[in-house]
């Protein structure tokens, strides 16, 4: 069975609302982190609704799962204005703790048919520096942003995480943009001083599908 990552990014205090609708209709949960959009005006942004607490939930649902899950999430917020956005990414290799020898056939050699109509921009850098990699990226045509707080899990001595320097205090920025954007933003990113030092930040990217707007238009 072939898994799909359901991404949503509402209001603080919204997450719980995504997850419940999710789990009504079979799946198994989420996990909800905190972040906060970064855009710098009043119009709607992708992943970047204003500058105010985010709520940003992962949910992983079985293929056959996703669409009653999204029909789910849709009813739940169709009420709220500007709610948020949601996406999904595909999920080749999922493993569940415990069942490590577990190999789905039916992902072995699969194909993953999509629009790819928006890239996901991840950027992880060491704290301070997500606010002038989501500068760089607006200047190269990006809309907004979203930024994450997060921590390295490495003591001292062990091997660096993709060659990164362990340093304690991250920060993670999520940026969605059309496809046709995305290497030059990446470009724009990557030229910052502060990528200048071996080992200070990493970029990757990932195809988004089935992005929404969630909530009245």
């Amino acid at each position: 069975m072939s898994y799909k990552l359901l991404i949503g990014i509402v209001p603080h205090n919204s997450g719980e609302l995504i997850c419940d609708a999710a789990k009504s209709v079979g799946a198994s949960g989420g996990t909800i982190a905190m972040g906060r959009g970064t855009a710098s005006n009043g119009v709607l942004q992708l992943l970047g609704l204003g500058d105010t607490s985010k709520d940003i939930v992962y949910i992983i649902v079985k293929n056959n799962l996703k669409k009653a899950v999204y029909d789910a999430i849709l009813t739940a917020s169709e009420k709220k204005s500007h709610f948020g956005v949601m996406f999904t990414l595909d999920t080749p290799d999922f493993i569940r703790a415990g069942h490590l020898n577990e190999k789905s056939e039916e992902t072995k050699g699969e194909e993953t048919m999509s629009d790819k109509n928006y890239q996901m921009i991840n950027v992880i850098v060491n704290k301070g520096y997500a606010e002038d990699a989501m500068e760089a990226a607006r200047k190269a045509g990006a809309g907004g942003g979203t930024i994450m707080s997060a921590r390295g899990t490495a003591k001292e001595g062990d091997a660096a995480f993709f060659g990164m320097k362990i340093v304690p205090e991250k920060e993670m920025l999520m940026i969605l943009v059309p496809s046709e954007k995305k290497d030059d933003i990446v470009a724009a990113i990557t030229t910052l001083p502060c990528f200048s030092e071996a080992g200070s930040g990493i970029v990757f990217c990932n195809e988004a599908q089935d992005f929404t707007v969630l909530g009245k238009k």
